[in-house]
């Protein structure tokens, strides 16, 4: 299934970029996607690239039923995100892969910063595939709902950290 989600954030991609590295902020977007425990590495990498690595545990009840079984009562979520260095006009490009621990579940893909002075969009585009005999499909639309909704509350924190931080 492929799916693709859309974020904007009020503030150009040099700052959007500072914003996704900093830690602070991946945390809050963790916990703002309904996290019960969570675990946040930032690594640096060569000319400004890096690495955000989470591990979260969410509850599945938003999870139809009939699905939950291929899932259990928490989903153990890994999301690794490699961002390239920053061109000069500050937008990025990366890699992005989300696994879900004890199911089948892996989406893969990419995500884009791009941006002018004044607001900056992230992008993620990617494939998601459960491995499910019979219930696949079911299983994928579930996952999805639940990917899409944690990436769509990263938003909002978002625009929070932008508000709230003061810029250079």
């Amino acid at each position: 299934m492929h799916l693709q989600v859309t974020l904007s954030v009020p503030t150009d991609p040099r700052t959007a970029g500072v914003m996704l590295a900093d830690p602070a902020y991946v945390r809050a977007k963790v916990r703002a996607s309904g996290a019960e425990d969570q675990h946040v590495d930032v690594a640096p990498g060569e000319d400004g690239a890096f690495t955000v690595t989470t591990r979260r545990s969410l509850p599945t009840d938003l999870i139809p039923p009939n699905v939950r079984s291929f899932v259990g009562s928490r989903l153990e979520v890994r999301q690794v995100e490699a961002w390239e260095a920053a061109a000069e006009d500050g937008s990025r490009a990366g890699t992005v892969a989300v696994e879900i621990a004890g199911a089948p579940v892996r989406l893969t893909g990419t995500v884009a910063l791009t941006g002018d002075a004044t607001a900056s969009t992230v992008v993620y585009d990617g494939e998601l595939k459960a491995h499910v005999p019979l219930f696949g499909s079911a299983v994928e639309e579930a996952a999805a709902k639940a990917v899409r909704g944690a990436l769509e509350a990263e938003e909002a924190v978002a625009r929070e950290w932008v508000a709230s931080t003061p810029q250079a």
